[in-house]
Formats: structure tokens, C-alpha cells, sequence
């Protein structure tokens, strides 16, 4: 079960999301209005935000821009729900930090597998026993995959449940290369061939935490990304990203 923030102004809408997630069996808080739904992610510590684009009081995109702007909801995962499917709107909601986005009219079905993905992506929750810790040690980065942590030398890092999997998963496939359409498929559960520039997006993003070891991630221009299979020597020059 998990608890589910719901910002929809649409009524009818509204009725039947709470209504399909609580059959389900979670725990769902509806808003009608942005200001009401960053009111209660604060104060329920969702595990999920459904969020809609219109609303009446604020965009949805600025409601998305102030969770993810805020140290205490930052790392909730946001699902955008919305009429307006066009590249450009899904590319700047994974901008803003969206972990998926679906395009009415959808499915209860469609919304619910969506759900699952991102669920799955998230931390574990603190009611239930953390894993054993399993650092990996790589040049000056170190990745807890049981603590869900990130080091940069000495300094820890702060990934997203997205961004943290997809690290992961360029490392596990250290110096192969990932094609953006693989990445789009294992990372996010999904196959739009237009949305591929959320690849770049997240990986730009990716680079950016990382810092000095950005570099362990390389563009091979015309194909994807790949983690290079050894780190670089410690006096060796970084030089700029491909």
C-alpha cells in the first residue's frame, strides 16, 4: 500500500482516481487546487504526487518546481497527469524533476502499472528493514545500492529515485553502450520514441550532481551513453564532457 497525494480540479476526475487507488488498496489525499496539494505532501509525506497541469491557483509545473525546491519533498516522486501530451511539455516537466507523465484520456490500468514502476524506483520505506549495505567503490565515486546513496570522495550526493537507477544502470553495463531507447525502456518503463530527450535531460542533470565524475559517463554521439570501464587515473586531466 502506498500513500498517494491526488491534485486534480476536475471533479469527476478526481472522484475516480481516488476511488480506482484506494480499490486498489492506498492511501489517497485529494487536492483541488496546487497550493492545497504542496499543503499536503508536506504534511503527509506521500510516497507518490499525482499532479495535474491545470489548475485554477497554479500551474502544475510551478507546483512540481516548488517539491522538488524544498529539502522535505524533494525526493517524493511526481507523476504529472495531464491533457497536454505534446514533446515539449513532457520534456519540461522531466526537466523540473517528474518521474513520469501520462497523457489523458489513459486507462485505470495504464495509470496503475505507471504507479507500480515509479513505486518501485522509490527507497524503501522506513517501516521495513533496509538491506545489507552493498557499497561499490569506483574512482572517487562510491554507490550504496541497499542505503540508496551516492558518494562523491568524501561528499554525499543527493539523487532522485530516477537519477539514482539510472546511474545504476549505466554502471552495471559499465563500457558497454546504452542506446537512448534501451535507457527509456529499463529506466523509466517506457517506449515513446518522442520522448528520448528525456534521456539527455536526466543525464545532463546526472553529470551535474556528479561533479568531477561526471566524466565517468560518456556520449557516443548518434547511439547513447556508456559508463567507461575504468576510472580514470588520479592525475590524469578530466578534460571536457563529449
Amino acid at each position: 500500500m502506498a500513500r498517494i497525494v491526488v491534485v486534480e480540479d476536475e471533479p469527476d476526475l478526481r472522484q475516480v482516481l481516488a476511488y480506482n487507488l484506494r480499490d486498489a488498496g492506498h492511501e489517497v489525499f485529494v487536492a483541488a487546487e496546487g497550493r492545497k496539494g504542496i499543503e499536503l505532501a508536506n504534511e503527509e509525506h506521500p510516497d507518490v504526487v499525482l499532479l495535474d497541469l491545470m489548475l485554477p491557483d497554479m500551474s502544475g509545473l510551478e507546483v512540481c518546481r516548488t517539491l522538488k525546491a524544498s529539502d522535505k519533498t524533494k525526493d517524493i516522486p511526481v507523476v504529472m497527469v495531464t491533457a497536454r501530451g505534446e514533446e515539449i511539455d513532457r520534456v519540461v516537466g522531466f526537466e523540473l524533476g517528474a518521474d513520469d507523465y501520462v497523457v489523458k484520456p489513459f486507462s485505470v490500468r495504464e495509470l496503475l502499472l505507471r504507479l507500480r514502476a515509479v513505486l518501485r524506483r522509490g527507497v524503501v520505506p522506513a517501516t521495513e528493514v533496509a538491506p545489507v549495505s552493498d557499497q561499490i567503490h569506483f574512482g572517487i565515486l562510491t554507490i550504496d545500492s541497499g542505503a540508496h546513496r551516492v558518494w562523491i570522495e568524501s561528499e554525499e550526493v543527493a539523487l532522485t529515485p530516477l537519477e539514482f537507477k539510472l546511474l545504476c544502470t549505466l554502471y552495471e553495463r559499465r563500457n558497454r553502450v546504452q542506446s537512448r531507447g534501451v535507457l527509456l525502456d529499463d529506466v523509466w518503463g517506457a517506449s515513446q520514441e518522442n520522448m528520448t530527450r528525456t534521456i539527455d535531460t536526466h543525464v545532463k542533470r546526472l553529470r551535474e550532481k556528479l561533479g568531477p565524475a561526471g566524466t565517468y559517463v560518456e556520449t557516443v554521439r548518434g547511439v547513447g551513453y556508456r559508463f567507461v570501464g575504468r576510472p580514470p587515473e588520479p592525475d590524469a586531466p578530466s578534460g571536457d564532457l563529449p
